[in-house]
């Protein structure tokens, strides 16, 4: 549920419009910022340089915002996705702990992933030889390659293949199986075309019977900080602990989020690498180096807090498409 407005510094001199259409009065300088609701009590915002382009496909709205504290940000449904200047975060976390503790991985699904930057962070393993990403949005995978120059070689890498489709129906109806599947889905919001990726049938019939033996699934989950972990991190990881022997959740902070966010990796084989075991591995396998994450980084990943992990033990909570969680929001179907 993201705003963007103009205000020219002082409450009662703003006027704020539509797209951020709005004027300055009394000869204040203006600025313009982008504000989202997090919850009902609560909104982070911050200031732009300029808004790049906006947009609406037939699932949701998208824009490209230039924000001064963080780089270009994409944003969708009105929340955050991503921003330039820490997205390596996301990405290295999401991709490479599942990359790591396969032993040899050649060929990944990523569910989602229209940006490309999950694609870029793949290709930069020395074993991958193709990655399907598919995507339902078309309209969002466009308009990442047109305006995120990050992700412009990846793109053009001959092992990557884009797909436009529904992530189930594309699993479903494929043969092939996979060393690796990644979820990097939008958030489950109300009325977003995600929550159902997030469901204990979905894992357990159409995930798992894709994945080679050995093979690892992992998704984002959500927000995992010490309050915000509740709405789906909590149940996202208990479901797939329904589902798969070896489920190991892990959180990172990442400040244009303005929270800890976190992820799950599952398997039916042990996901126990220490940190020199993967530091090898990424000497080895991977091009150039990490920013964020290395084997010490992602011991501390998943050593989750006291609260947090009294809390993952606790949940009784499946997910399911009748008995759904979602985050703060509304998707554009809502």
């Amino acid at each position: 549920m993201g705003e963007i407005a103009l205000q020219n510094g002082i409450s009662n001199g703003s006027i704020n419009g539509v797209n951020g259409q709005s004027q300055s009065l009394n000869g204040y300088r203006k600025s313009c910022w982008y504000e989202e609701e997090i919850e009902e009590d609560l909104r982070w915002c911050f200031a732009l340089n300029s808004i790049l382009h906006t947009g609406a496909s037939q699932y949701q709205d998208i824009a490209l915002l230039d924000t001064k504290p963080f780089g270009k940000a994409l944003v969708i449904d009105g929340k955050l996705q991503s921003a330039e200047t820490d997205e390596f975060i996301y990405h290295e976390c999401l991709v490479h702990p599942a990359l790591l503790h396969n032993p040899n991985p050649k060929n990944v699904f990523i569910m989602g992933g229209g940006e490309g930057s999950t694609a870029r962070e793949l290709l930069r393993h020395k074993t991958i030889d193709k990655v399907v990403m598919c995507d339902i949005d078309e309209e969002v995978v466009n308009f990442c390659k047109s305006y995120l120059v990050v992700n412009k070689e990846a793109f053009r890498d001959q092992r990557l293949e884009v797909v436009i489709n529904d992530a189930r129906a594309e699993l479903e109806t494929r043969n092939e199986s996979y060393d690796v599947i990644i979820g990097d889905l939008a958030d489950p919001i109300d009325g977003g075309p995600c929550y159902k990726l997030y469901t204990k049938s979905f894992y357990e019939l159409i995930v798992k019977p894709r994945l080679k033996q050995g093979g690892i699934f992992v998704t984002q989950a959500g927000p995992a900080g010490i309050f915000s972990h509740t709405e789906v991190f909590s149940c996202i990881y208990n479901t797939l602990r329904k589902v798969f022997k070896y489920v190991v959740p892990y959180s990172a902070h990442i400040p244009s989020y303005a929270d800890i966010w976190g992820w799950v990796m599952a398997s039916d084989s042990p996901l126990d690498l220490n940190a020199e075991e993967l530091d090898l591995r990424m000497r080895q396998r991977i091009k150039g180096e990490n920013r964020y994450l290395d084997g010490k980084t992602f011991t501390s990943a998943s050593t989750l807090s006291k609260t947090v992990r009294k809390s993952l033990d606790n949940e009784t909570h499946v997910y399911t498409e009748e008995n759904a969680r979602f985050i703060y929001g509304h998707g554009k179907q809502a």
